[in-house]
């Protein structure tokens, strides 16, 4: 009879024990490579910093971060989402090392290699742990999901098209026309 193979469950300690620079993320007790994004995701990336950062600054709001930095979320999940939103009331949650939580907004760049973790586990993943405002950035489609924090985990509040202006319900009174993210 053959004997099925049981699954391997790293945890955050196997995962902070890794030498050098981590190209990982740990999902479920599972690793899983993350390649170096491409330059059209890396200069969505910047663009989005780059506004991102301006409004919160101004505001003086929080603080924003970009990979690779580690999000502690479990004993089985370390997330290094693309960009990322620290609310000054939620800061504690940043270390040195890491963050050791659920900042309040995640944003997410989907490669072909990342869509299904990005939409699927990581959708999912951040919804439970308390992401209060998640975007997914279609760089194929030049589109903007918003999803909000409900009680069903983060449910869409709404799509953004090149040529529209999006608006976000956790950050008031931020507006970012699309095509200043995806024209070069």
């Amino acid at each position: 009879m053959v004997q099925p193979k049981h699954r391997i469950k790293f945890t955050v300690k196997d995962y902070m024990s890794m030498l050098g620079d981590k190209q990982y993320q740990l999902l479920d007790g599972e690793m899983i490579l993350a390649p170096s994004p491409s330059d059209r995701h890396q200069f969505i990336s910047l663009n989005l910093v780059m506004i991102l950062q301006t409004f919160v600054r101004n505001r003086s709001l929080g603080r924003v971060r970009f990979a690779p930095l580690d999000v502690v979320l479990s004993e089985y999940d370390v997330a290094q989402p693309d960009i990322l939103f620290v609310s000054n009331s939620r800061s504690d949650i940043i270390t040195e090392a890491n963050i050791q939580g659920a900042p309040d907004l995640v944003v997410e760049i989907l490669s072909p290699g990342t869509a299904a973790h990005d939409r699927g586990y990581k959708q999912a993943l951040y919804g439970r742990h308390g992401v209060r405002e998640y975007w997914i950035v279609d760089p194929e489609a030049e589109t903007i999901e918003v999803l909000g924090e409900s009680s069903d985990g983060l449910t869409l509040l709404g799509t953004y098209r090149s040529g529209q202006i999006m608006t976000s319900p956790l950050l008031e009174g931020l507006t970012i026309v699309l095509q200043e993210i995806f024209r070069e």
